[in-house]
């Protein structure tokens, strides 16, 4: 090979090489985003705060059953509490099904709808927002880092609460082979993995939650206005959907399929209304989500 050739194809390398570099810093780059969104969420005191409550809830529910049957009896559900608290006594694995229960109408939502009502409304009112588009992160790339984020969070929040129902199911009840709603019985182990199953499809039904939040959050650059507002919508929701003569409309509330998670407990399990929730959820993750990208590219940023 000539050295005109051997420098042409040095250059047709370096050239390929380009591109494989220039994707390697992007990726770089996303990750350590994201990695940052991450720890400035979880570090903030109103973050741990909100996990502290979300862990808290089990450990009551389950000292309020354990005294409600200190003299043998069985807890009761007929006086409205949540799902599966009648069984938690004969199982402490119920108690996870029942915190969820308990958590998914308000606890959690409101948890999901405080960051993610704070994700670009929070940075704008600190003054932060402005510095944070000046990095090659670009506003369509920084809105789903935020959205992956409030997901994360999601995850983390649900997790919490099944793990604290767990601990505090194993240290006051029993634990052992469950039976399922449709009578049969399963292994403990099968249980365990149910119950990791319910914990994830709860953190799936939050997603129309955080993107709703997100989009709310690009309205204003007031953080606590964002905040509020996202809550306030969450239980406006909540009541409409205890309303009858709004039945023709409540299947579209994005609540509405909430609590379907119970039907993983059946044998074999029923995946209508599941099926319905999380393809809900998807839509209104759609609707917000594309609301809130088209809101905050086009949005003028003085802070």
């Amino acid at each position: 090979m000539s050295q005109a050739e051997e420098i042409a194809f040095q250059g047709r390398e370096e050239r390929r090489d380009q591109p494989r570099t220039a994707r390697s810093h992007r990726t770089t780059f996303r990750a350590t985003l994201f990695r940052n969104e991450l720890h400035t969420t979880f570090r903030r005191w109103r973050t741990l705060a909100l996990l502290a409550v979300l862990a808290a809830v089990p450990i009551l529910v389950g000292i309020a059953v354990k005294i409600e049957t200190g003299d043998g009896s069985s807890a009761a559900d007929g006086g409205g509490g949540p799902a599966f608290i009648s069984q938690i006594t004969n199982n402490g694995l119920f108690l996870v099904f029942t915190a969820l229960a308990a958590t998914l109408p308000f606890f959690l939502p409101m948890s999901i709808g405080v960051v993610a009502g704070d994700a670009i409304a929070g940075e704008a009112n600190a003054g932060t927002l402005r510095y944070l588009l000046v990095a090659p992160a670009g506003r369509t790339r920084l809105l789903l880092t935020k959205y992956a984020t409030v997901m994360t969070f999601c995850l983390v929040a649900t997790l919490v609460v099944a793990l604290s129902a767990l601990t505090v199911g194993a240290v006051l009840f029993p634990l052992g082979d469950l039976t399922t709603i449709s009578g049969t019985q399963i292994t403990f182990t099968e249980a365990l993995g149910r119950a990791l199953l319910i914990a994830l499809v709860v953190a799936a039904s939050l997603t129309g939650v955080a993107a709703l939040g997100l989009f709310v959050s690009t309205l204003t650059n007031s953080g606590i206005a964002a905040m509020a507002t996202t809550v306030g919508l969450l239980i406006t929701v909540q009541i409409l959907d205890q309303i009858p003569q709004l039945h023709a409309l409540q299947p579209y509330f994005f609540s509405h399929y909430w609590l379907s998670f119970a039907d993983l407990m059946r044998e074999p399990v029923h995946w209508d209304d599941l099926v319905k929730n999380l393809g809900l959820q998807a839509l209104y993750a759609a609707v917000f989500g594309s609301a809130a990208w088209a809101r905050f590219t086009a949005k003028d940023i003085t802070a």
